[in-house]
């Protein structure tokens, strides 16, 4: 089923002709932009924006996944905190963001004579609140993933097969989604959790999250790592290094890490939500 799915998605990519695909460098986004460059070559780009709402460290991995891939790399600037609201963090936070980088991708596209811009959201992510995806309809942007009927274990699957290094990497998101909705998004507060995390990820935790609640850190990872989280010399050590970076307390979140969970107030409140 997979494979037949890998198939139906290189027909999509040979029709479109030519795209600019938003590239993170995560699993979707470098699986896409294999399959678009087997099928296209340079007529695949990849684009990404530079911003404060990316670590250091996503920029360089994105860099780096596209030059392996053998794909043409576009960068550019977004300057996320001056968009209208976006500060404000509303619930519809990733609309306005993603409103405006595919706006400054389709003028990239006109530019280098590109048909189409694209990003990797699958199937998966359907079910999910992702109100950057009203932003990808009303701009015309394709989600060729999600035209095949791929999912996130296909997305790895495949991408295991196709010997891409990228098939087992956890998931990301940026830093805004750290920062509870209504709270107010800062520079600050952005640097604050990526060197937070930095700190968890040199004490080799990999799937991970630190939630920004003011003062207080809370603390997801993996359900596996719980118990050494908790467990001395490590408990002590990711205290010192998030309160050196600025958090008075740090907490764990005993569910574990799991992916949007600053959503979960949504569904709790009773709005509806897109997806």
């Amino acid at each position: 089923m997979a494979a037949e799915k890998l198939n139906k998605l290189r027909g999509i990519l040979a029709d479109m002709g030519s795209v600019l695909i938003a590239f993170s460098g995560g699993v979707d986004s470098s699986f896409l932009l294999a399959v678009a460059v087997e099928v296209l070559n340079e007529w695949a780009v990849a684009a990404t924006a530079h911003s404060v709402l990316y670590s250091g460290w996503e920029l360089e991995q994105a860099a780096t996944i596209a030059e392996q891939l053998g794909a043409r790399h576009i960068t550019f600037e977004v300057d996320h905190l001056a968009l209208a609201g976006f500060a404000g963090n509303p619930p519809d936070r990733c609309y306005l963001c993603k409103r405006a980088l595919f706006a400054q991708m389709q003028q990239i596209a006109q530019r280098e004579e590109l048909a189409w811009v694209a990003h990797a959201e699958q199937i998966d992510d359907l079910g999910q609140w992702r109100p950057g995806q009203r932003a990808a309809e009303e701009l015309g942007v394709r989600a060729p993933l999600i035209e095949a009927g791929l999912d996130k274990a296909e997305v790895r699957e495949l991408s295991r097969k196709l010997g891409l290094p990228t098939w087992n990497l956890p998931v990301n998101a940026c830093l805004a989604t750290r920062i509870p909705y209504g709270e107010a998004i800062t520079g600050e507060k952005l640097r604050q959790v990526a060197a937070a995390e930095e700190a968890l990820r040199e004490l080799g935790f990999q799937q991970l999250r630190v939630r920004h609640h003011g003062p207080l850190a809370r603390v997801e990872v993996a359900p596996a790592q719980l118990s050494r989280l908790t467990q001395q010399p490590v408990r002590k050590q990711v205290v010192a290094a998030l309160q050196e970076v600025g958090f008075a307390y740090v907490t764990v979140d005993l569910a574990g890490y799991r992916s949007g969970s600053m959503d979960e107030v949504i569904a709790a409140s009773g709005e509806d939500s897109e997806e």
